[in-house]
């Protein structure tokens, strides 16, 4: 086409449209909607979020400017979720950012039309999110967790951390079967090590307060938790009651380690949200969320709060600790 040929048609098409809708048009200010399963007062979740704020301002989005982004925290619950859910649907969204499985499941039912970009989900295709990680094929993309066999890991460290360890329990989230996927790895661990594994569905404070009391009454008790909207909504009454109860425990995600939990290992959710805001920004510009790749993690974390394991009267290896990405003293 010829230069004056393509200038006659852009003027054209903006001769056909009123100049106030041509201009919103090419302006619009895009909309953002972001699911937290952690509570606002979380300092990790605060973090996330100001990673993707700076992840989005790097690709030349402007805050409440071109894009705006709005959050809704503490969706762990069913019945919160839903109202999430309808709160920020109602603002119209370009595009959803989601990290529960229970969040995501309540998605498919509400929308089959807005982009979601998942993350620190387990097993998508298994759960029936996507089509496959490399063609997705529907209105989902995003970030895997940990792979399935974290859960050998996570009793291996304890381990290393308590050798008297003799009986593990598997804190779990009945509403959340993804985490309940690397279970199957931590009773192959369990076997080799002389450790007996149980799992530990809890659906409230109350029954995490029934575990905690009875494995303070099993001699070699530990305590496995992994990531989980709902149980990271509890993490503050979980991680005392460790502390109470002289119990060692290991964590999915950061936030617990960073708030006197013993040890964490996981995916870097803080690189997921940095590698989210990729994704959304792509979206945002035009490209499909099916045509977009699933992507499994590249960065995974241990760290050690080295003051919770001197309160444990827990001596650990110096080789272990060199292996750590930090030690918090």
């Amino acid at each position: 086409m010829k230069r004056r040929d393509f200038i006659s048609l852009v003027g054209g098409a903006s001769a056909s449209l009123p100049l106030a809708a041509w201009a919103q048009s090419s302006a619009r200010t895009r909309v953002v909607g972001v699911f937290m399963p952690g509570p606002e007062i979380d300092p990790e979740g605060q973090s996330y979020a100001a990673l993707l704020r700076q992840g989005l301002q790097k690709h030349g989005w402007t805050m409440d400017g071109d894009l705006r982004i709005h959050f809704r925290w503490g969706v762990a619950s069913a019945e919160r979720t839903r109202a999430a859910i309808s709160e920020l649907l109602d603002l119209k969204p370009d595009v959803l950012l989601a990290g529960t499985t229970g969040t995501l499941m309540a998605l498919q039912r509400a929308t089959q039309t807005v982009p979601v970009v998942f993350f620190m989900i387990y097993e998508p295709v298994a759960q029936g999110f996507v089509q496959s990680l490399a063609h997705p094929g529907g209105s989902m993309t995003g970030f895997t967790g940990a792979e399935a066999t974290v859960g050998a890991k996570w009793l291996e460290l304890l381990k290393q951390m308590a050798p008297s360890l003799a009986r593990v329990e598997f804190m779990s989230n009945p509403g959340n079967p993804g985490p309940l996927q690397s279970y199957h790895s931590i009773q192959a661990a369990a076997a080799n090590l002389g450790i007996e594994p149980a799992k530990a569905p809890v659906r409230g404070a109350s029954e995490i307060e029934g575990l905690m009391d009875r494995l303070r009454g099993m001699p070699g008790g530990g305590l496995i938790v992994p990531p989980d909207g709902f149980l990271l909504q509890h993490s503050r009454l979980i991680i005392d009651l460790a502390a109470r109860y002289r119990l060692p425990a290991i964590y999915g995600m950061r936030s617990y380690a960073a708030e006197g939990g013993l040890a964490c290992y996981g995916v870097s959710v803080g690189e997921q949200f940095r590698r989210a805001a990729d994704y959304i920004d792509r979206i945002l510009r035009g490209e499909k969320a099916r045509d977009l790749p699933v992507q499994q993690p590249t960065e995974y974390e241990f760290i050690i709060n080295g003051k919770t394991a001197r309160a444990l009267g827990l001596d650990i290896p110096p080789a272990l600790l060199a292996t750590a990405n930090e030690v918090i003293e």
